[in-house]
């Protein structure tokens, strides 16, 4: 008897599964979606997810770069959630869905995961 490996539950998720997923907060408010993840090209690791959110059909959206372990995934809502208030969000590191982040500035980084209070994916702090 073949064993289905698509229909085993395991801990493994394809990135274009991850890209459109809802993010909510605890209590289930929709708070934007996830656009893109950025992946480190040494370790292979996410590093980030890039969080759309505002805006009317995509258009003037913000995009906030999340530190990927400050997402956890619920079950209940299939969806990413993210505990952060209105006024933090607002104040929240982002950039216009036109421009992008400067991904090779280290000080831009730094401020990111201090906004978040999370180490960098590099290590230091």
């Amino acid at each position: 008897m073949a064993i289905d490996v698509l229909t085993k539950p395991h801990q493994l998720v394809a990135s274009d599964r991850v890209e459109g997923t809802a993010v909510r907060r605890p209590n289930g408010d929709m708070i934007g979606h996830i656009e893109r993840l950025m992946i480190d090209k040494i370790t292979g690791k996410v590093s980030y997810a890039i969080l759309s959110f505002g805006g009317f059909l995509g258009i003037g959206a913000d995009l906030l770069p999340l530190p990927w372990g400050r997402l956890r995934y619920n079950i209940k809502f299939e969806a990413y959630e993210l505990d952060i208030a209105d006024e933090e969000l607002k104040r929240a590191p982002s950039f216009r869905a036109d421009k992008d982040f400067d991904w090779g500035d280290r000080v831009k980084e730094e401020e990111l995961h201090r906004f978040y209070g999370m180490p960098p994916y590099w290590g230091g702090f």
